[in-house]
């Protein structure tokens, strides 16, 4: 009999469960004072919806065995964006929507085959907004949730920052038939490839640098602006970075520009971003997300208002930042009500409504024990963090 669980999937224990739901909570409360309700998608999707259009590989998608095609969600921005495109396509845009729940990917390694990552995620959708205004309010929800979150200084996150629009601008002089071979060099940062292939020296030269062109996210679109010329994608990106570049940095939070970054979904079509932190073994993406305009019209969408982004958290890579100490003074305070020989477990019972009234977490020590002290240690191991002793 197999006593553990699948391959990626995961028991958590009640410490564990108990901070995701105050890590959910905290961004919740962020996302309400924006304007944006709550919606659940199903876990359960036909694969039609979970592929978003081909931007996801089929791969990627833990599928179950039914009479039709179906799978369990590798993210829930597909779900949410169907949903906007017919049950909710007579509601007011733009749309402001946040969903909380479990996603699964599917992994395949030589090593241990099949691997299916459970994880918990929390993030806001916002259909129905065009041009640089949505990411606007997009990163400006972002890096609330950051405060809010209040992650320690040893994480020093980085927002990463991508445009699939800037991509195509430093891919512009590359011929058709050479453009996907050189964006696969340049997402993987293979250089010594680049330097191998059989472009120009000049063209290869001026995508070495631009490989290499990223960092603070106004000297790079400076550097842009020499290259290409001023357009309005660079523009708009620079009012973008001068409203959102104080709020970060009061946050602590690091900005990246980086005109050659894609990420492993092909959901985007235009900003795109990953939120970076430090931890013990190494870096960990606890956000991504961005703008997807085609899968929104992928649903039917077709007017003026087929324009959809967001982000996602992934509240377990969160909570695995958390040190201990800060997990205790999280969790509040638990106490128990125990009793003696005298006394009985209705007397008990009693007196923990008494704590639940005012609001403590009570459990009652079900029987009887022979002294205070006694009851005392039974609390250390129960985790209590004080004791209610019936004479």
């Amino acid at each position: 009999m197999a006593l553990q669980p699948a391959s990626g999937a995961k028991d958590l224990n009640p410490k564990q469960v108990e901070k995701n739901h105050l890590l959910s909570n905290k961004l919740s409360e962020v996302f309400r004072l924006w304007g944006y309700e709550e919606v659940s998608p199903p876990r359960v999707e036909r694969l039609g919806t979970l592929m978003a259009g081909g931007a996801i590989k089929n791969e990627d998608i833990v599928k179950l065995v039914a009479d039709e095609p179906l799978g369990l969600r590798p993210e829930m921005t597909a779900s949410i964006a169907r949903a906007a495109c017919t049950r909710l396509s007579q509601r007011e845009r733009p749309l402001r929507l946040w969903a909380s729940g479990t996603v699964f990917e599917r992994r395949e390694s030589i090593e241990s085959g099949l691997k299916i990552e459970e994880n918990l995620q929390c993030g806001v959708e916002l259909i129905g907004v065009g041009g640089i205004t949505g990411e606007m309010e997009l990163l400006s929800i972002l890096l609330d949730s950051m405060e809010k979150l209040n992650l320690s200084d040893q994480c020093k996150p980085t927002l990463l920052i991508g445009h699939t629009s800037l991509m195509d601008l430093v891919l512009s002089d590359v011929e058709d038939t050479k453009k996907e071979r050189i964006r696969s060099y340049l997402v993987s940062f293979d250089r010594l490839s680049l330097e191998r292939d059989d472009i120009t020296s000049e063209l290869k030269d001026t995508l070495i640098n631009l490989q290499e062109c990223r960092g603070h996210p106004l000297k790079v679109l400076n550097i842009l602006e020499r290259i290409f010329g001023k357009s309005e994608l660079l523009s708009n990106l620079k009012r973008l970075f001068l409203m959102i570049e104080p709020i970060a940095k009061k946050d602590g939070v690091e900005l990246q520009l980086d005109p050659t970054f894609e990420p492993h979904f092909e959901l985007y079509t235009g900003i795109v971003l990953q939120l970076i932190c430090k931890s013990i073994s190494a870096p960990v993406v606890i956000a991504r997300g961005g703008r997807y305009d085609d899968l929104v019209k992928h649903f039917g969408c077709e007017d003026r208002n087929a324009k959809g982004l967001g982000f996602g958290f992934a509240i377990d890579k969160i909570r695995e930042l958390q040190i201990e100490s800060e997990f205790n003074e999280i969790s509040g305070k638990k106490l128990i009500v125990a009793y003696g020989k005298e006394r009985q477990l209705e007397d008990a019972i009693e007196r923990q409504k008494y704590w639940h009234k005012k609001g403590y977490v009570a459990e009652v020590q079900l029987e009887s024990v022979e002294s205070e002290s006694e009851a005392i240690e039974l609390s250390k191991k129960r985790g209590c963090t004080s004791i209610d002793w019936l004479e």
